[in-house]
């Protein structure tokens, strides 16, 4: 059983006056330990990223960096065929914009994760992930990294000596090969039955698959999604099954010191 886990969640997640979701950050930021904020190519925009990070620093919340596919109509969740280094050249790009907001309220970065469909191809992305790795080795060498641990980002991060946070999917399903399923419509979930499924992944390190097996999913940070349907509930749900479990909400910063 864990005696302590990071509790993350994507924020930030508007642009301009457009907002998705209907949980305010105000309000999820007072129940994680850790916030990927929209960088700006997926969601997000200067006055976003400076709100939000201001609300992480107000609240001792680790601040991460959210980069993601220059996708906004798509929110992110498209593949889009770029070249590796393309690629790369945008994930710098946006980790520097919170990194400055960061500097700017006094916040310093403590991790960053890909977003999306970004994320879910670095997965299986073998060349992609290690030219990540090696850039965050000369630009970002004490954030942390977020990632699946059956994933290609995690074996190159393993290999390089670079710090890295396994994530669970509170509000995904997973498939037997232990990836998440990925999904661009995900639909309202009952805030009770993804606590219990928390509960359970720390008690047991083991989750049900969409097959129907049991499978076991290694660790150290739980993810929920702002944009998810009813995620204020959800998260003040995990929330507190986890503290009735007697496990404790700690950053990814300092879980990471136990790994």
């Amino acid at each position: 059983m864990k005696e302590a886990v990071d509790l993350n969640c994507d924020m930030g997640e508007g642009f301009g006056q457009w907002v998705l979701g209907d949980a305010p950050d105000e309000e999820i930021m007072q129940i994680i330990s850790s916030a990927n904020i929209a960088a700006g190519f997926h969601a997000g925009d200067p006055n976003s990223m400076d709100r939000v990070v201001k609300l992480a620093q107000a609240h001792g919340v680790g601040l991460g960096a959210h980069p993601g596919y220059a996708d906004l109509q798509g929110f992110g969740r498209r593949y889009i065929k770029t070249d590796a280094a393309e690629l790369i050249n945008d994930i710098v790009y946006q980790i520097g914009a919170i990194r400055e907001f960061g500097r700017r309220h006094g916040a310093p970065l403590q991790h960053i994760k890909l977003h999306g469909a970004l994320y879910m191809e670095a997965a299986v992305n073998e060349e992609l992930s290690q030219m990540l790795v090696d850039t965050l080795q000369a630009t970002s060498p004490d954030a942390l990294l977020f990632c699946m641990s059956v994933s290609k980002t995690y074996a190159a991060a393993k290999r390089a000596g670079y710090p890295v946070i396994r994530e669970f999917y509170a509000d995904r399903d997973y498939g037997n090969s232990g990836s998440i399923v990925f999904t661009r419509q995900v639909g309202r979930p009952d805030p009770q039955q993804i606590a219990e499924k928390c509960v359970k992944a720390c008690k047991t390190g083991m989750v049900t698959t969409v097959e129907g097996d049991e499978i076991e999913i290694p660790f150290d940070s739980i993810c929920f999604h702002s944009d998810t349907p009813g995620a204020l509930a959800m998260g003040q749900a995990i929330r507190a099954g986890l503290l009735d479990a007697g496990i404790r909400i700690a950053s990814a910063a300092e879980v990471a010191k136990t790994l």
